[in-house]
């Protein structure tokens, strides 16, 4: 999984990459500090892999992972080629779902590109230019398109369709936002359209506010958010900056005084898999335990060539307990056997979130 930092400069981007990959991206108070994309690759914390692995003895233990890409900051006249806007949504469709850091916090000593504090007016200029992007993209698909109907009838149901998208981009709307029917669906992800990707909107607070999670403009971000199937985090980057630099048990307690549940990563991988419909299985043994993500609705073959295309080839079943039911058993496969908690599933069971699975297969 791919996730793409974007919004304005000097709205924290590059700080939060900072912090939640400690990959040390650069972060200054000037706009296009981001040129390249930088990126960071970070383990997806899952409390139930380090119990497995102290269950099994296991030689290793391997995560699953997500990318994070800092893409640069991005001003009005993006989609035209001002700033370093064609890089930008270049980067952008390389992606599989945004983060869009908007700013709801005042501070004096930060320079905003506006030089005011507005997040729906942040938001509105870079959904503008992934909009206009789409638009010009579409403009040239319905040309074609209509040439094709000309001699082939049966084009014109997809050429009514780019139309209707077309419009409904023109009223300053977000692909992502229109009702579909799942045939459509499917035809509209084909046309890799920038404001059809899944968004998560994180806003970044001060210190201060973080706790309450509310003031005006995070609520305005909410309200923009709910119009268009979004996620929301909000987010303290300069506090993730100081939870980066701390071991596991100092930052438990730094969040706990602070009135924070869980950090800021956390959050965003919670919302990042949400807003994807992502679960993890599991597999465990003696020679490692390892969590799989896949999308929610997965069936048994299509989660086990995630582990290897010759495991779905020629699947035969999968030995499936749920995590809990073998937690129960201290981890005693002979134990959960004999009560009957693992079960033989076949080519049309669906993998459900903290399955543990041990797949049988023909080569």
């Amino acid at each position: 999984m791919r996730l793409g930092i974007v919004g304005l400069p000097n709205v924290g981007k590059s700080t939060l990459f900072n912090a939640i990959t400690k990959a040390g991206a650069e972060a200054a108070n000037y706009p296009f500090c981001t040129i390249e994309p930088n990126i960071g690759v970070v383990t997806v914390p899952d409390e139930r892999l380090k119990v497995l692995h102290e269950m099994y003895n296991s030689k290793k233990t391997i995560y699953t992972t997500i990318e994070f890409c800092d893409i640069a900051g991005l001003v009005k006249g993006a989609s035209k080629g001002e700033g370093l806007g064609n890089k930008f949504l270049g980067h952008i469709r390389e992606v599989d779902a945004i983060v869009h850091v908007v700013r709801c916090f005042e501070n004096d000593n930060i320079v905003h590109v506006d030089g005011h504090i507005d997040p729906a007016s942040d938001i509105e200029t870079i959904n503008t230019e992934l909009l206009l992007s789409d638009m010009e993209i579409l403009e040239r698909r319905i040309q074609r398109t209509a040439k094709a109907a000309k001699a082939d009838k049966k084009m014109q149901g997809e050429l009514d369709l780019l139309n209707r998208i077309y419009a409904w981009l023109g009223e300053g709307k977000n692909a992502r936002a229109m009702e579909l029917e799942d045939e459509e669906a499917a035809f509209v992800k084909t046309l890799d359209l920038l404001s059809y990707k899944p968004i998560i909107y994180v806003a970044n607070v001060s210190d201060d506010e973080v706790a309450s999670e509310d003031n005006d403009y995070v609520k305005r971000v909410r309200e923009i958010a709910s119009s268009e199937n979004a996620e929301v985090t909000v987010i303290c980057a300069e506090i993730e900056a100081e939870v980066a630099e701390l071991d596991d048990e100092e930052r438990t307690l730094f969040l706990q005084e602070l009135g924070i549940g869980e950090s800021g990563l956390d959050k965003l991988i919670k919302a990042s898999y949400s807003l994807l419909d992502l679960i993890s299985f599991l597999t465990a043994g003696e020679p490692e335990v390892r969590a799989w993500t896949v999308k929610r609705g997965t069936k048994a073959p299509g989660a086990a060539g995630k582990i290897h295309s010759d495991f779905e080839k020629g699947f035969i079943r999968a030995e499936t307990i749920a995590y809990d039911k073998l937690i129960e058993c201290g981890g005693n496969l002979a134990t959960a056997k004999e009560k009957g908690l693992i079960r033989s599933e076949g080519k049309d069971y669906v993998v459900k979130d903290g399955d543990v699975m041990h797949f049988l297969f023909n080569v």
